[in-house]
């Protein structure tokens, strides 16, 4: 088999496009994302071998989550003990600091979204998940035949009809190529079908949490996410001043066609 990289994915928010706004969220987000890291094939051992160290040196043997973990709650409740709390999540970020992966995500401004969107084609809205996951998978794509290697996906199994919806939207892609207009996307070089044949192994690989990786993925995409809102959010700036973004390979300019992408947000 050719080198490869591997792209852990998971998914924030409601993918609906039709949900009423949230109010009241106390991180003052309404999104929906999908991201998590590329990680090289060879790397994969000594990744598992981080994550199962430092989950052994706080005696954990259940998965890493995010919403549990910054709510203190469930089997992070531990966590409200305030001298714990800042301890593990002084280690926690260290983990993902090191981490030899490269986080990427797409990630949609859910009101921005449907405000843009709702009137240039009425009754035929698309669900933010295909936009997002043609953008992820398009950029994680290029990115890793730049690098001379292939592309295998991995993802976080979520309900039947969302699952079953990635595994038809990635044979849409080797079909028929990237879905979005040149005419509308300045400067953008879409991939075409046989791009997609020829750079991504197979279909999507479904798995469940208790993959380390896809844990790790479901960490790194909330600061992704939360710095759509608040470019400053310090687990992001860290995250960047490590060099883990896949920011950190383009230059500012190549970062909007090539980096994370923040969709439908006033900033954009």
């Amino acid at each position: 088999m050719p080198n490869k990289y591997v792209l852990y994915v998971d998914d924030t928010g409601s993918r609906d496009p039709d949900r009423a706004v949230l109010d009241g969220r106390q991180d003052g987000m309404d999104c929906f994302g999908l991201g998590g890291f590329l990680l090289k094939e060879e790397d994969i051992p000594s990744l598992k071998t981080a994550h199962e160290r430092f989950c052994n040196s706080w005696n954990i043997n259940y998965p890493l989550h995010s919403s549990s973990i910054r709510g203190k709650r469930g089997r992070f409740s531990w966590l409200r003990s305030m001298e714990r709390a800042d301890q593990f999540l002084s280690e926690l970020e260290h983990l993902l600091v090191s981490l030899p992966g490269i986080a990427i995500a797409c990630v949609i401004h859910r009101p921005g979204y449907v405000s843009r969107y709702r009137e240039m084609y009425p009754g035929q809205l698309w669900f933010m998940c295909k936009t997002a996951f043609s953008i992820l998978v398009e950029r994680s794509a290029k990115f890793s035949d730049g690098q001379g290697r292939k592309l295998e996906i991995v993802f976080e199994g979520t309900g039947k009809k969302e699952d079953r919806n990635l595994k038809h939207y990635l044979k849409e892609l080797k079909r028929n190529g990237s879905p979005f207009s040149t005419q509308t996307s300045h400067g953008y070089t879409p991939l075409v079908a046989d791009d997609f044949r020829r750079i991504i192994l197979g279909e999507l690989h479904q798995k469940t949490k208790e993959v380390p990786m896809l844990q790790l993925a479901d960490l790194l995409l909330y600061p992704m996410a939360k710095a759509g809102y608040e470019p400053s959010y310090g687990p992001f700036v860290r995250l960047k001043e490590a060099g883990r973004l896949i920011d950190c390979y383009f230059t500012a300019e190549e970062c909007s066609s090539r980096g994370i992408k923040y969709s439908c947000f006033e900033r954009s």
